[in-house]
């Protein structure tokens, strides 16, 4: 493991900090610093940034900073301070993009579904404020995609993921032959190998809804936020490869 190297250790610590003030806070931070979608009374520009900074539970928080430790300590070395931060801001960043226009093209095909049974918008809107609707429309419309229309415009996003997301990728590219181990897999592999692997599972339980771990690995994750930020982490390591300039410091 590498010595912790300061712009990741101060992340860390802001990171804990909101953690730790969300414990005392509550409802307050997780409505106006999550990210919610962008039709939601709760929703704000800012959250883009903001929500990299909450995250949801003791476990969560756990595996990303231990991740950005790991893996971002190595990328701030070599590149230097200015060059990771803007890196995994615009990984974070990006990977919310992402996640919300995937949720917006969801939402909308529902939206669609349910007016074509007849709906008003406005009845429409008073399902989504009070979760509640005539079963009916069940004829027409499954029980689960009414949950999901409901479930996208409540429920915030949180948590540093993205940005991480995009830090493996870099990670990847930089030490293709570091050999990692994943708690499942009794046996090391190269990180070339290892994070595309994981990135293409996010992608399959993003599109499919089931993930090969159960409910331990698909409750509540938010998988195109974590292949939105190994994009755009990707699109970067293309564009550093490419650009001549080499200054960031």
């Amino acid at each position: 493991m590498s010595r912790i190297t300061d712009t990741v250790k101060h992340l860390i610590i802001i990171n804990v900090i909101f953690f730790i003030a969300t414990q005392f806070m509550g409802d307050v931070m997780y409505e106006n610093l999550s990210l919610f979608y962008p039709k939601n009374e709760h929703f704000g520009f800012w959250q883009f940034v903001s929500s990299m900074f909450m995250h949801g539970g003791v476990m969560h928080i756990l595996f990303n900073m231990y991740a950005l430790w790991a893996f971002g300590s190595p990328l701030e070395k070599m590149w230097g301070r200015n060059k990771f931060l803007f890196f995994y801001f615009a990984a974070g960043i990006g990977a919310g993009i992402v996640y919300s226009l995937v949720n917006y093209s969801q939402f909308n095909s529902i939206f669609e579904s349910i007016l074509a049974t007849g709906i008003s918008p406005e009845d429409i809107q008073n399902i989504l404020e009070t979760g509640k609707y005539n079963t009916v429309i069940e004829q027409t419309i499954s029980k689960a995609k009414i949950s999901e229309f409901y479930s996208i415009y409540h429920t915030p996003a949180v948590g540093a993921s993205g940005a991480i997301y995009g830090v493996l990728v870099a990670f990847a590219f930089k030490f293709p032959d570091v050999e990692l181990m994943l708690m499942f897999i009794p046996f090391p592999i190269k990180a070339k190998f290892f994070i595309p692997a994981i990135v293409a599972l996010d992608l399959f339980s993003g599109l499919t809804g089931f993930s090969i771990f159960g409910s331990f690995g698909s409750g509540g994750v938010a998988h195109f936020a974590h292949v939105g930020g190994a994009l755009i982490g990707y699109l970067l390591m293309l564009y550093f490869q490419k650009s001549q300039f080499k200054r960031w410091n």
